[in-house]
């Protein structure tokens, strides 16, 4: 197997969508009576699984950083590069930045929020496959979600709840395209 940039770029989303799905599930299992429908997501920031939630999302901001590098080399597709980028530059703050920081860490929390979506929506040129259509809609979905929450609107689901309906469309497509990156013969 050729070892290239797709490859790189696909293995570093995979790796920290991946990781990252698994630190904030045992940090949701750790933390103290955690509701994954009353509790938002940042509270894992703080209290006894800061150090694992805030490493975790480092990390996946990190990777994400380094993968829109090789996403960049490998196709010289500018907007999905710079979404990518500001997702995990956005990530890396709300892991540098936790809920008590205040402000900084509800605009780092957007811009993950909202560029990350926004990277599903644009990869759709780089899929030849059916996943193309899934990429967009995943986007769509967490796009959709993120309004509602902003708006206050849960469906029910409560802020925890909603807030995982923007995260988690983009961490499924995450795992999906990184897959698909790491199949892929660079053109």
């Amino acid at each position: 197997m050729t070892f290239n940039n797709s490859k790189a770029a696909g293995v570093l989303l995979f790796i920290g969508c991946i990781e990252f799905i698994l630190g904030m599930t045992i940090a949701e299992t750790l933390y103290p009576e955690y509701s994954v429908s009353l509790n938002y997501i940042s509270d894992l920031g703080v209290g006894t699984t800061a150090l694992l939630f805030n490493s975790s999302v480092f990390l996946l901001g990190l990777l994400v950083l380094v993968g829109a590098y090789f996403i960049q080399r490998a196709f010289d597709y500018k907007i999905l590069s710079i979404c990518l980028a500001l997702t995990g530059i956005g990530a890396m703050g709300v892991g540098l930045f936790p809920e008590t920081a205040g402000t900084i860490h509800g605009i780092v929390s957007l811009i993950t929020f909202l560029f990350g979506a926004l990277s599903a929506v644009v990869s759709y040129k780089l899929q030849k496959t059916l996943f193309s259509c899934f990429a967009v809609l995943l986007g769509i979905m967490s796009l959709a979600a993120l309004g509602l929450f902003i708006s206050g609107n849960y469906l029910g689901l409560g802020k925890g709840g909603m807030e995982r309906m923007i995260v988690y469309p983009t961490l499924l497509w995450g795992v999906g395209f990184g897959s698909h990156l790491m199949n892929r013969e660079e053109s």
